[in-house]
Parts: C-alpha cells; sequence; structure tokens
C-alpha cells in the first residue's frame, strides 16, 4: 500500500499531502493522520483524483472527509487517501426572496457548513433550515447521513443534489429517491461526493427565523457539552433515547481513560485535550456492552469509525462498497 500511495501522491503532485493530520480535523480533536490528504478546490480537482484512483488496482482506501463532526479517527491514522471539499466547493446561492409564504429553493456546495447555512437563509428571511444551526457538519455529509434535529432532518427538504464517485465514472443530478434516506442513513457510498444540494425553504420574516435559530443555540447550550465530542454517539433505538439508556445502566459521568460519558448529556462522549482516540472507541464498546448486559438493548453508533481493524468496511478496507 505505501508504493500505491507513493504513485498517488506524485500524480497527484501539489494537489496532495502526505502524512497530513486528520484527527485535527475532526471536531473529537484526536486521531491520527491521513497517509494522503487532498483539498479539493474544485470539481476539476474531483475529476483529477477519480482519474488517478483508476490506475490503482487494487483500490487505494478512500475516506470522503466532510466537516469531521461524526467521525473518530484511530490513533494509528487512516493508510489512504482522504479528500476534503475545499472553499471553492462550499458556497451558498439564495434565492430571491419570493412574497410571504411562498417556496424557494437554496443551493449549497457540499462543504458548506450546516450552521453558516442556517444563519445565511435566516437572515434573508428564508424558512426551513433553522435546524440546520445545531448540526456541526456540512452539507455533503448532511445529506449522507440524513442528518436532522429539533423536528426536522435532510430528507425533509433536499429537492436534488450533484454527485460524483471518485471510485467510478458514475455522477450526475439526481432526486432524493436515490437515496434511500432513513433515520441518520443514506444510500451514498463511501466514494461518492455530494457536490452540491438544493433545500427547500419558504419565504418569512427574518426576525422570527434568526429568533428560531437563537432558540436552537440556546437549547443545545443549555442541554449538550462544548468540547471535543461527536455530537451523539449512538442512534436512538425505536421508542427510545439512547442517552436515557447509557444514563439507567449507570454509565453518565463514566472515564476510560483519556475519554468519560459526559455528566451533561449521557449520549456524548468527550475526550481530553491531547487525548486518545482508541480510548474514545474502547469507552464506545464498554459502553454499548453494558447497556445490552444490563437492560437488554444493543445500541448503534451514529459515529464512523475510521482506521480501526473493525471499523466500517468502507473505510478500513482497500474494496468500496456499494
Amino acid at each position: 500500500m505505501t508504493t500505491a500511495i507513493e504513485r498517488l501522491a506524485r500524480a497527484l503532485g501539489g494537489r496532495a499531502r502526505a502524512e497530513h493530520p486528520l484527527g485535527e480535523l475532526t471536531t473529537y480533536r484526536v486521531g491520527g493522520r491521513a497517509a494522503l490528504f487532498v483539498e479539493a478546490s474544485d470539481e476539476t480537482d474531483l475529476e483529477v483524483v477519480r482519474g488517478v484512483l483508476a490506475d490503482e488496482d487494487p483500490p487505494v482506501p478512500l475516506l470522503v472527509l466532510g466537516k469531521g463532526s461524526n467521525l473518530l479517527v484511530a490513533d494509528r491514522g487512516f493508510l489512504g487517501l482522504a479528500v476534503r471539499l475545499g472553499p471553492g466547493l462550499s458556497g451558498i446561492e439564495l434565492p430571491p426572496v419570493p412574497a410571504d409564504g411562498e417556496p424557494a429553493v437554496v443551493r449549497a456546495g457540499g462543504g458548506a457548513g450546516l450552521p453558516v447555512l442556517a444563519r445565511r437563509t435566516a437572515d434573508a428571511g428564508l424558512r426551513g433550515l433553522e435546524w440546520a444551526v445545531g448540526v456541526p457538519g456540512s452539507v455533503g455529509g448532511a445529506v449522507r447521513m440524513n442528518a436532522g434535529g429539533h423536528g426536522s432532518d435532510t430528507a425533509g427538504c433536499l429537492v436534488r443534489y450533484r454527485w460524483v464517485d471518485l471510485a467510478s465514472p458514475a455522477g450526475g443530478v439526481d432526486l432524493p429517491e436515490r437515496l434511500a434516506l432513513g433515520y441518520r442513513t443514506s444510500a451514498v457510498a463511501p466514494s461518492e461526493v455530494v457536490v452540491w444540494a438544493e433545500l427547500a425553504v419558504t419565504a418569512g420574516d427574518p426576525g422570527a427565523a434568526r429568533a428560531a435559530v437563537a432558540d436552537i443555540v440556546r437549547w443545545r447550550r443549555a442541554n449538550q457539552p462544548g468540547g471535543s465530542n461527536a455530537g451523539s454517539v449512538f442512534a436512538n433505538p425505536p421508542g427510545d433515547a439512547a442517552g436515557r439508556l447509557v444514563e439507567a445502566a449507570g454509565l453518565k459521568g463514566h472515564r476510560l481513560g483519556t475519554a468519560r460519558v459526559s455528566e451533561k448529556h449521557a449520549n456524548f462522549i468527550q475526550a481530553d485535550d491531547g487525548g486518545s482516540a482508541d480510548d474514545v472507541r474502547r469507552l464506545m464498546d464498554h459502553v454499548a456492552a453494558t447497556v445490552e448486559a444490563r437492560l437488554g438493548v444493543r445500541l448503534r453508533p451514529e459515529v464512523r469509525l475510521v482506521g480501526f481493524d473493525d471499523g466500517d468496511e468502507h473505510e478500513g478496507s482497500c474494496r468500496w462498497a456499494r
């Protein structure tokens, strides 16, 4: 694999950076490096990456990185190519504001931050995306994970999207039906990049929209911890809340090495400054096993695991799952 990475580095030239810190690009702020890293400034860069990857057999492991808000990278790092969208693929295009109550569509680059999108649309008097201020991820990541909160999600507002598959010639503009969007899941393949998404909004009062954004921010500060974490660690099982189960199992505040279950919200795991991603992973496993043993419920992680021996099959493998 080292030889393949060296070939990729030569082929990508100045676009690529070797041994680039990856954990620092996540909200956990812990974890190792990527063997190779590219920040794509435009679709041309994505096409170059796709062309270079096509020459590798077996394929080099690939990680498409958003804002890193739902990602844990092993301390040993990721032994492949990590690709992130740069500012050129992070723009937000607002429509002319229609009459009050009328629908409109906002186009946002896959690399755009959801909180920025929420504030920009609210300031323009466009309603419907206020919920996104509470999700510290990217638009592309939101499409992939069907991100949501406060009674709304990406599936409820996505109109269409443009995508590129870095592992094949596939891509184009598609409707949400292709995505099979479910609770924090979609059919977006690990090698697919969401270039942009169009999202439905309606015209309304900017003051009311800004007030709704402020309410969500206040709620998050009151109910969720700050610091180094990736938000909710486990998906809520049907009819219950993962945080309630973790607390009921007596794990609130439980520490393992440099990681601990938050005292403020039991479905958050905090990493110490300068801590270990492997400690976070061990604590995740311990929490899941304890909840299952004591309460009979197996929790499913929302956090993507990268670089671990038994992590996501598409992040730890030289083949992309489809």
